[in-house]
């Protein structure tokens, strides 16, 4: 049994919980395929192959993935015991490993899945892009010269790749959209304090982890599992399970379409044709579709507020490491880009992050109120197809990756990247759905119809037919 025989992470599971596989299988079959496939691909950086043979012997949690291998991305979701660098040299020269577990990795565990090892990110997770210096580019599967997108470039990498079926992911700017996008995936960044979190998290309302997957139903299970509630921002109560939404009837939706990049960016003409197509395909599903969009989404200080707000939790996150290291992070531990993201947040002063909050928090009430008036948004996801490695790092400040996605981590409103796009040159687009605040089940809805009426689970990558 193999992650490429057809089987989403439920499907897999049915299969244990009917005996046809054991977990064994399941964990083996994957573990060759990341021997197999990795060295190419770069996806997966820590392995703990050994504890995930002897966990899939071991009787599991009776969750909805019960059995099913599973890869944690290696920023967040921390396990006691296993090593843990977020693609920094710092932590790799003491080869840290924390002493507890996450909350996140708890409730992921207690679903079932059995994590076979950590995937590469960008240092800190802090670029759209997953090449760190420290561990070396991840390679998209779809074209080995291109990046997967970032910061979960290694988890969507190896979920595309079918590697694994479902992995871990976290979004702070579009970085579980992104990869999603530029990798053909799954990914929905769920709303605001919807899901647990892996550890205090830097109160700008900016973050949120989740998973990426190859179906909407795996996506909407995966949710349901490390739903919590957060003591900073308390999303609204979701109305059922998750899961229960795949495949109900939305209803006649008021959808607006918009291929405009809400901060100016050149728009590639494949990514906004995926995004054209989709809307047509809503409106021969009955839904009433226009062209708009929330004006607020594209005011200068929306943008400014979220630069400033991202300094801030990143110079809070470099910071948490200074009693683990004994020593404050330094300019000889990290790089540039890092140092200059750094640099900037400790510059910061309290009047700036409340100010930026302040004024972000106020744009976003603006671009809120549209979904008075409209049920969903479609958009790109990037305005960009993945780009060739190394092109994002000499030109990180063009914010194209991040066109579509940043505003809604402001607004905080959940947004899901399906992959409908799938042009003549072999590179994936993904189309981004964005629903009213708490709106989940609205997400789930319309993606489980449009997975429906336009299935991917078909687009392989080469590598991995």
């Amino acid at each position: 049994m193999s992650p490429t025989d057809g089987h989403d992470g439920l499907g897999l599971a049915a299969l244990v919980r009917d005996g046809v596989v054991q977990p064994r299988e399941l964990v083996d079959a994957a573990i060759e395929r990341i021997e197999a496939q990795n060295p190419a691909l770069n996806a997966v950086i820590h392995r703990q192959f050994e504890r995930a043979r002897a966990e899939s012997d071991r009787e599991l949690p009776d969750g909805p993935f019960r059995g099913v291998p599973f890869l944690l991305k290696d920023y967040k979701g921390r396990e006691a015991g296993e090593s843990y660098h977020m693609g920094c040299k710092a932590l790799a020269e003491i080869d840290y490993r924390p002493q507890t577990t996450a909350p996140l990795a708890t409730a992921f565990r207690a679903a079932g899945l059995i994590p076979l090892g950590r995937t590469n990110v960008p240092e800190m997770a802090l670029m759209g892009t997953t090449e760190p210096d420290l561990y070396g580019p991840t390679h998209n599967p779809w074209d080995l010269s291109r990046s997967p997108g970032g910061s979960s470039g290694g988890s969507a990498a190896a979920v595309a790749a079918r590697l694994v079926s479902v992995a871990h992911a976290t979004d702070i700017s579009g970085s579980i959209r992104i990869p999603a996008a530029q990798c053909g995936t799954v990914g929905l960044k769920p709303t605001r304090g919807r899901v647990v979190l892996s550890a205090y998290d830097p109160p700008v309302g900016m973050h949120v982890e989740g998973v990426l997957s190859i179906s909407v139903r795996d996506t909407a299970a995966a949710l349901d599992a490390i739903t919590a509630t957060s003591a900073w921002w308390p999303a609204p109560i979701l109305p059922g399970p998750l899961l229960h939404e795949v495949g109900r009837d939305p209803g006649r939706l008021r959808i607006g379409v918009w291929t405009e990049a809400f901060n100016g960016a050149e728009v590639d003409a494949e990514c906004a044709t995926a995004a054209i197509d989709a809307a047509k395909l809503l409106e021969t599903l009955g839904h009433h579709v226009s062209i708009a969009a929330p004006a607020a989404l594209s005011h200068a200080d929306l943008w400014a507020a979220a630069k400033v707000a991202m300094a801030a939790a990143a110079a809070t996150e470099a910071a948490a490491w200074t009693d683990r290291l004994g020593r404050l992070l330094g300019e000889n531990d990290v790089e540039s880009d890092t140092w200059t993201m750094l640099c900037a947040g400790r510059a910061l002063s309290a009047t700036d992050i409340l100010t930026a909050i302040e004024k972000m928090q106020a744009l976003s009430g603006q671009a809120l109120a549209w979904w008075n008036d409209f049920d969903l948004l479609v958009t790109p996801t990037t305005a960009v197809p993945a780009p060739v490695l190394g092109e994002y790092k000499h030109s990180y400040t063009s914010g194209r990756g991040s066109a579509f996605t940043r505003p809604f981590n402001c607004t905080g409103q959940p947004a899901i990247s399906l992959p409908l796009g799938w042009p003549d040159d072999g590179l994936p687009r993904g189309v981004q759905l964005v629903a009213g605040y708490g709106r989940e089940d609205t997400l789930i809805r319309v993606a489980s119809q449009l997975e429906a009426a336009a299935p991917w689970a078909h687009h392989v990558p080469p590598m991995s037919r």
